[in-house]
Parts: structure tokens; C-alpha cells; sequence
């Protein structure tokens, strides 16, 4: 089951009609940070949008992974579509980063950059994609089983959207954000599962990261209170192995430094009155 991934060839960026508005980060090397954790209903509401356009997104990138599709052909699955439905694909550009999507196969914790790398039968395949419309961000992703899986690796990708749903379900108004990584770390442990540390979940809304930091593991010194209106990632990494890892010398891909499989799920949630909604749901 151990497999080393090497890097492929990547494709030239690809391009995006004049008229989609482009975030203000695209072009220079730094994005622009600092907005309010809580956010207004009307930008609640255009986050909506953009939730639901990136879930459809990863919907139909979904439909087309299997084996003998490059990762290429999924970015252009996923950019495609987003241009579709008039929205930008919010990592193409940020920080320099070349690609629509991120892809991130079995050892790739994440940002794994889409190539002519070939899926094969038996692999786990993470898709990372975030709309940008009406000037908000919808940031989702989702581990995907390419034929026919292990039992283990199958049941790390089960376990894992399970982290990220029992969180979200933690999540309520007067509750401290720690009890996301409470939540989490609790769950993986009882699988003696890693929880990456060093990735995290973050504030969304008008900034692609905004400056919150939600880390899925237990940091009680976290003392961060949630207030309805806040919005934020869940995105759990759990490992089979070891938490620490490597980047690859394209400075974006992170592989688990024993090869060992990991898998990770991502919504973009918002605090209500009475708990949470997912907003990035098709």
C-alpha cells in the first residue's frame, strides 16, 4: 500500500474570461488580511452562493475521478465549471499558486497541485475547491476512493468526513472554537489516527483566509467565543500514520514524511442562533 508519489508535469495556468471578477489577490504576492469574524446577513447570503457553486463543483469533479484520469483533467472538470456558474477559482493565483484545485493523493496531506500524474486503482484523491462570486468565498473539499479501495484507507476517508461532521455539529453560540479540535482529536484518537497540526481550518468571507485560525485538535488555550454570525473552515487531516511531513520543492505539496495515507474533508460553515449551517452544500 505504501506509494511514492513523484511529482508530474504541470499544465500552463489556465485562463479566465475578462468579465469574472478576479479576487484583489490575483497578481500580487501577498493576499490582503483582516476582516470581521462575523459577517453581515446580506454577505451571509452571498456566501451561500458561493458555498453552493464550489459544492457543485466538487460534486461534478467527483463524477470523473477514477482510474486512468490524470489530476490535470480534474482541474479542468473543476475550472470549467466554476467559470460556468461566473465564478473565479479562488486558488488559481493566490500566493502564486498554478492550478484551479488542489489534489492530493494518498501520502498528500494537502495543496497538491494537479498534473499528469495518473490515478490508479486503489488510490485516495483529495479535492480542494473554493468559488469566488458576488466578492465571497465558498471553500469545500472531499476525499474520494479511485475503484476499488483498501479497507483501511476506506475506512480512514469514512472516519475522517465523520471528524468533520461531528464538529460541525459541536459547533453552537457560546461555545469556545476550541471545541472543534476537541471534538475531532477525541474521535480520531479512539483509531489511533493522527490529527495534522500544523494545517488548520480558517475564518472565510470576503478574504479567502481572513486571520482566524480553527485548529482541528484540543488547544485549550484557544479561548475564541463563537458568535452567531461568525464564519469559518472545518477541514480535518487525519493520518495513519505520523503527523509529521515534507514539502515537495514546488513549495505547496505536503506528504506525510512516512508515506502513510491521509485523507480530509472541508465545509464552510456559518454560527447561527441555535448552532450552525453548512454553506457549502449543492
Amino acid at each position: 500500500m505504501t506509494t511514492l508519489l513523484q511529482p508530474g508535469r504541470i499544465s500552463p495556468m489556465r485562463k479566465v474570461p475578462a468579465h469574472i471578477e478576479r479576487p484583489e489577490y490575483v497578481g500580487k504576492k501577498r493576499p490582503k488580511t483582516g476582516e470581521s469574524d462575523v459577517k453581515s446577513p446580506e454577505m451571509i447570503e452571498r456566501m451561500r452562493v458561493a458555498g453552493r457553486i464550489a459544492a457543485q463543483a466538487l460534486e461534478e469533479v467527483g463524477k470523473h475521478v477514477r482510474p486512468g484520469v490524470t489530476t490535470d483533467e480534474l482541474d479542468v472538470v473543476g475550472h470549467e465549471f466554476l467559470l460556468d456558474h461566473g465564478a473565479y477559482p479562488s486558488t488559481l493565483g493566490y500566493k502564486g499558486y498554478p492550478k484551479s484545485l488542489c489534489t492530493s493523493i494518498n501520502e498528500v496531506i494537502c495543496h497538491g497541485i494537479p498534473d499528469d500524474t495518473v490515478l490508479r486503482d486503489g488510490d485516495i484523491v483529495n479535492v480542494d475547491i473554493t468559488a469566488y462570486i458576488g466578492g465571497v468565498h465558498g471553500d469545500t473539499d472531499a476525499t474520494f476512493l479511485v475503484g476499488e479501495v483498501d479497507e483501511e484507507s476506506r475506512l480512514l476517508v469514512e472516519r475522517t468526513r465523520e471528524a468533520m461532521m461531528r464538529a460541525i455539529r459541536a459547533v453552537a453560540p457560546g461555545r469556545q472554537l476550541n471545541v472543534v479540535g476537541r471534538v475531532i482529536e477525541a474521535y480520531a484518537k479512539r483509531f489511533g489516527y493522527g490529527v495534522v497540526r500544523d494545517f488548520t481550518g480558517h475564518g472565510i468571507g470576503a478574504s479567502f483566509h481572513s486571520g482566524l485560525m480553527v485548529p482541528h485538535y484540543d488547544d485549550p488555550s484557544l479561548r475564541v467565543e463563537l458568535v452567531p454570525g461568525m464564519t469559518f473552515t472545518i477541514e480535518p487531516m487525519l493520518t495513519l500514520g505520523t503527523i509529521e511531513y515534507e514539502i515537495w520543492p514546488d513549495k505547496w505539496t505536503a506528504v506525510t514524511a512516512d508515506r502513510k495515507r491521509t485523507a480530509q474533508f472541508e465545509h464552510t460553515i456559518v454560527v447561527t442562533e441555535t448552532g450552525s449551517e453548512i454553506l457549502t452544500l449543492p
